[in-house]
């Protein structure tokens, strides 16, 4: 038998879809709009596998279980969109409905404009605060899906914002960066082990 958890979220033995938000191509591999992708390759790297193409879907995949062995271990799919940013949401619908996944059990890695540098803050559901790839996925199939937002802070000056997500790091941010790409990944499975609650007393900051 199932056992579900509280306010009819999905069965403890659903698999759980962990995005990394991003643009593909090495051209963009450093922006800062690529930080879901940097976490996504971090979770990737511990669970010892290999991004391959996802059949038919627009996506990278790797397929692995984290968490201690008994009940807390959990199966994941990691996955990285490669339609571009602004796409996202149908590569990730394709991956969810071949998956099985629970709206519920997709959680979202991307950048937040309106967060410092460096500082996490986890959610279930919400607007998109203007996010292209939040955006999408929100349209292809609603809001009640989990957010992992890493903090990349504001533009300076004048700068567009479009100009300023599409830049890489700079070289300021480059020394912590590390740092806080792992944190992100270790809030990930915090979440995905333990819950929202967990995670967020010990994440949001």
């Amino acid at each position: 038998m199932d056992v579900t958890t509280p306010a009819g979220a999905a069965p403890a033995n659903a698999p759980w879809l962990i995005v990394g938000l991003g643009n593909p191509g090495p051209e963009y591999a450093a922006n800062r709009h690529n930080v879901g992708f940097m976490v996504a390759d971090l979770l990737a790297e511990r669970i010892g596998g290999r991004f391959k193409r996802a059949g038919k879907a627009q996506a990278q995949v790797v397929e692995g279980r984290i968490g201690p062995p008994g009940p807390a271990n959990r199966r994941v799919i990691l996955a990285k969109p490669m339609s571009f940013m602004n796409l996202s949401g149908g590569p990730v619908n394709a991956l969810k409905d071949f998956y099985k996944v629970p709206v519920a059990n997709v959680v979202a890695v991307h950048d937040e404009l309106d967060i410092d540098f460096g500082v996490l803050r986890l959610k279930l559901g919400g607007g998109d605060n203007g996010h292209n790839g939040l955006k999408s996925m929100t349209k292809a199939f609603g809001a009640e899906y989990h957010r992992v937002r890493f903090g990349i802070g504001r533009p300076p000056g004048r700068m567009q914002v479009a100009d300023f997500v599409l830049k890489d790091f700079s070289s300021a941010e480059r020394k912590e960066l590390d740092y806080f790409v792992d944190r992100a990944a270790d809030a990930v499975e915090c979440l995905v082990i333990e819950g929202l609650e967990r995670a967020q007393s010990t994440y949001n900051s």
